[in-house]
Formats: C-alpha cells, structure tokens, sequence
C-alpha cells in the first residue's frame, strides 16, 4: 500500500492513512505502479457505493500534473469528508445505494514526489493520447514532440501511452464508460483569474455531441448555487491541444451510454495577485501558498462534487429527451458559439 523505502510525500501519506481509515467503505486497487529511482508508488484508484453495473458514476481525479498539489488536496479532503459522513448521514447512504463514487487522487506520483508537472519519463500526461488537434495549437504548450527536455512533452510518435496515462484510462473504461451515465471531474490548477470547468472538446472547435446534456447540467447547477463563480465552457475556447485523455475517453464512450467528463482548473493567477511572491517558487505558481487560501480552495468545490451526487440519483428527472433535447442543444450552440464551431 504504501511507497518502498521512507515515507513519500504528504499527499501520498495522507492517501495511505485515508485507505487505511477507509478499509471498511473503500473498495481499492492499484492501476500501475511507477519506479522513481530505488522508490515505487502505486497509482491507487477507491471506489464506494453500488456495485450494481448499470447504476450512475462518478470519477473524481487528480494528480496529472505532479505540480497540482492543490488537485489532490481537493479529492482527499473529499474523501475525508465522505468517510466522516458515513458515520452520521443516512441520506448519503442512500445515495451510494443507487450511485458509485471512483477515486484516482494521485494519478502522477512520481511527479508529485519529484515536484515537476510531467511524469518521471519527462512526458506530459495530459498530453499523451495519440490523436491530434485538427487545426493550429499554441507552440510548445499545444503538446510538442521535440523532447522531453522541453515543457508538455507528449512523449515519442507510435509509443505506447505513459503508465500513468493507460491507467488513468482503463479506470475509466472499467468504472464509467460501461454504465448508461457518467461522469468525471478532473482536478487541476494554473490556468487564470478564476475557476473554470471545461469539457470536451481541447481537440478541435467542433460541439461535443452531448451539447444540450453538458449546457443542461450547467443550467441547473447555476440554480441550486447561483453564486459559484465558475466559468463553464468547452476547453477549445481558450486553446487546442494533442493528446487530451478527456477527449480520447469521450469519444470512445458506447453508443447510448452518456459520459459527461470535465476538468475543473482552479484559477491560480488569484492566489498569486494576492501573494505576489509565489511566483519565485514552482509550488507557487499552482498552489495557494497561505493556509487560509488552501483551506477557502477545499471547501468551495464541495457542492460541484455533492451536486453531481444529486442528478446522478435521479437521472429520470432532468435528462432531456424530443423537442426539449433540440431546444437544449439550440440554446446551447448559441450559448457557447466559438469562432469556427459548426
């Protein structure tokens, strides 16, 4: 369970100690294991609630960029919340009765050991599918195959994806694809003035075919917390990559079955505007450095991740069919029209 050798780093304690509280509601496994010179970390993924198969998921992940500590905090601090509430709550109970929960806190451990965003090969993962953007993404930080010596390195044209990539993945064909609804939120840090969720697509311009079901979540969630701040839009408005897992797992999803993915990008350019210093440190330009900046992070996204507990109770109630499906995916174009969308 736990890294050979001494201890291996806050994160990775606190997932150990938090299996370990958890023995009794977690389901758990490792995908991979990743060797950083004499240590191996596990890629530990947790499960909790119905094992029943056609009932709704949710994968909640973090980690891809070893930098992201912030990511991380936030599924652990989730995770100790739920197992505090399983004492006391009945309600939750319930829910797991009808909903799985799947956790994959740390999907780059040798990352976050080493404190680089890539994995220990120099490969950005979220960078590593194999398909291509189909039109111009920004240099270098579209994902670049020069080398691994350069930032967003997507690793080598024809090689197999990363460890911690292909795990990532398999979790996801095993725990979400198969089920009629899904979801994952995928948690990360860096990137603007504000939290963001984005989905697909990063690979082109091009409406997601689940357009009305993403625009209807965002609806509603706009009405249980009509102050939560997040800008909600597809990943292709603000640039293009290669190789976005998100993109390659929705589109490998069963006809019929509705997967709905999103990364929730934590807005770091705040924490730095009020602490100017963070920028001389790399933790800093990704992490709130202050104490009561982490701890305002880990309680606000809360109710994203209850919320989504909710609609996927009781999916009979709000998933859109007919006209109103049509109407949704009008509104919706039109809502999130981007420069070349067809």
């Amino acid at each position: 369970m736990t890294a050979t050798g001494p201890a291996g780093f806050p994160e990775y304690d606190q997932l150990m100690t938090l299996l370990e509280l958890g023995a009794p509601w977690f389901e758990t496994r490792v995908a991979c294991s990743v060797d950083v010179g004499e240590r191996a970390f596990g890629v530990h993924v947790a499960t909790l609630g119905t094992s029943a198969p056609d009932a709704p998921a949710i994968g909640i992940f973090g980690g891809i960029h070893g930098l992201e500590r912030i990511g991380t905090q936030l599924v652990l601090d989730y995770m100790r919340a739920l197992l505090c509430r399983l004492q006391w709550d009945e309600l939750l109970h319930r829910e797991l009765q009808a909903v799985r929960l799947v956790f994959m806190p740390i999907v780059n451990p040798g990352g976050m050991w080493a404190g680089t965003r890539a994995n220990p090969h120099g490969v950005d993962l979220m960078r590593n599918a194999p398909q291509n953007a189909d039109a111009r993404v920004p240099f270098l930080a579209g994902g670049q195959r020069i080398g691994p010596w350069l930032p967003w390195f997507r690793g080598r044209a024809g090689a197999p994806m990363e460890a911690e990539s292909a795990a990532l993945l398999e979790v996801v064909e095993r725990e979400l694809l198969p089920r009629p609804l899904s979801f994952a939120v995928d948690c990360h840090s860096g990137y603007g003035w504000r939290d963001s969720i984005w989905f697909p697509y990063a690979r082109t311009r091009a409406h997601m075919p689940n357009l009305p079901e993403m625009y209807l979540l965002k609806t509603m969630f706009e009405q249980a917390h009509p102050h939560h701040g997040y800008a909600f839009e597809p990943q292709s408005h603000q640039y293009l990559l290669h190789g976005d897992l998100w993109d390659y797992a929705y589109d490998r999803t069963p006809a019929r079955h509705l997967f709905l993915p999103m990364t929730l990008e934590l807005g770091s350019w705040m924490w730095i505007k009020k602490n100017p210093r963070q920028l001389f440190t790399r933790a800093g330009i990704f992490n709130p450095i202050k104490a009561h900046r982490t701890a305002r992070v880990l309680r606000r996204h809360v109710s994203l991740f209850d919320f989504l507990g909710r609609i996927a109770f009781s999916p009979e109630r709000w998933l859109p069919e007919g006209e109103r499906r049509a109407l949704l995916h009008e509104q919706a174009r039109r809502h999130w029209q981007g420069p070349s969308a067809p």
